[in-house]
């Protein structure tokens, strides 16, 4: 069934874009110290903005070896990488443009692509080349950050998208019927079933009730499937995201 969840909440959007810039940066000098290199992917969205920003300036930016680091990315518009919905855009004018990691250590999702399907498989690949891993093998990231919309998705796997039961692929290519940009390319969650540490950044009181509905156990929302099989999950709410959890006895 995966791990159970550490929850932890905190006063505001701020103290949030602290916490999980401090967890962000003592997982990156973990894995670099055991394994000589850290292994993230990127979520898109407003909440982690402000995380990323954090790491981009003192105390975090000295705190990791960021030649060390390997940055991916959890999902992507159907859009270019210069467009104002663009996830690696808003991770690059935050955090990569302002922070010395190699070039070629971020491997963004080719959102311009004509065929999407192609660039799925191409993503597919590049994660394979970059961690090495064998037919049938799925990439283990060190880290996974991931957002919550209110209806309970997460990157791009959406309630009654059939991409939420993909258990192959690595890589797929979505179509959100009801997103402003409905054409998406997404990891599965396969693949973050399998990350070492998976953590949720949640802020927001139109969250809350979503985010009750995930930590009560109901599954059948895409971010309660995810439960790493042998890994850490971690819940970073602000206060208003958790507002609903107390009363249902938790937080």
């Amino acid at each position: 069934m995966g791990s159970k969840p550490t929850v932890t909440v905190v006063p505001d959007p701020d103290a949030l874009a602290d916490a999980a810039a401090r967890l962000i940066a003592e997982a990156a000098a973990d894995a670099i110290e055991a394994r000589g290199r850290f292994m993230w992917a990127l979520a898109g969205g407003e909440t982690p903005r402000a995380t990323y920003a954090r790491l981009a300036l003192p105390p975090f930016r000295e705190r990791v070896d960021w030649r060390r680091v390997w940055v991916f990315f959890g999902d992507e518009r159907a859009v270019p990488p210069d467009h104002p919905d663009s996830n690696y855009r808003m991770a690059h004018e935050t955090l990569l443009g302002k922070v010395p990691i190699p070039a070629a250590q971020v491997l963004r999702i080719r959102g311009e692509a004509e065929d999407l399907e192609v660039a799925a498989a191409e993503y597919a690949g590049a994660l394979v080349t970059a961690f090495g891993t064998r037919r049938g093998e799925l990439p283990r990231f060190d880290l996974v950050l991931l957002g919550m919309g209110v209806d309970g998705h997460t990157a791009s796997l959406f309630p009654g998208s059939p991409v939420v039961r993909e258990v192959f692929r690595a890589v797929a290519a979505v179509h959100v019927g009801a997103a402003s940009i409905p054409q998406r390319l997404t990891l599965t969650l396969p693949v973050f079933n399998a990350a070492a540490r998976v953590v949720f950044l949640v802020a927001g009181a139109e969250k809350a009730k979503a985010v009750k509905a995930v930590l009560g156990e109901r599954a059948t929302l895409p971010a309660a499937m995810v439960q790493p099989d042998h890994g850490e999950i971690v819940w970073l709410l602000d206060r208003a995201a958790a507002a609903q959890l107390a009363a249902a006895g938790r937080g």
